[in-house]
């Protein structure tokens, strides 16, 4: 009984893993494509073309957010990549910092979380970044 017991447990942790793991392939898939859109928005902003200093304005404001949100997709990417890479090293789920499990709640809202919650909140403080402007 015991036994079939930690089968069970085995088997719906190896279920989770497939189902986070397909989750992240699917973000993975996303941000390449949105990194690809906004490269091409940045280059296509940038093509001679005749304008008036409005014209200019805009086409520079919205260059500048392309190329944010690009870093933004780009940072959220290497994020994916990494724990695609835990999932792979058997070290998914547990925080990069202490080691800790994150639990599943944490990573049902962000399947890329690197850190438990205690850690990212004092990773935050140390940043100064102001409350739920992170990846809590």
């Amino acid at each position: 009984m015991l036994m079939s017991i930690r089968n069970r447990v085995l088997y719906t942790q190896a279920m989770n893993i497939e189902r986070f793991k397909r989750r992240l392939l699917d973000k993975e898939r996303d941000l390449l494509a949105d990194i690809a859109r906004l490269g091409g928005e940045v280059r296509e902003s940038g093509e001679p073309e005749v304008r008036d200093s409005t014209d200019e304005a805009a086409s520079s404001q919205g260059t500048a957010e392309a190329l944010q949100e690009e870093t933004f997709a780009s940072q959220t990417l290497r994020q994916v990549q990494d724990a695609l890479r835990r999932i792979e090293n058997n070290t998914y789920g547990k925080c990069i910092a202490c080691g800790r499990e994150m639990g599943t709640a944490r990573l049902e809202a962000i399947p890329w979380a690197e850190f438990c919650l205690e850690d990212q909140e004092q990773r935050d403080k140390a940043a100064h970044v102001p409350p739920g402007g992170s990846t809590l």
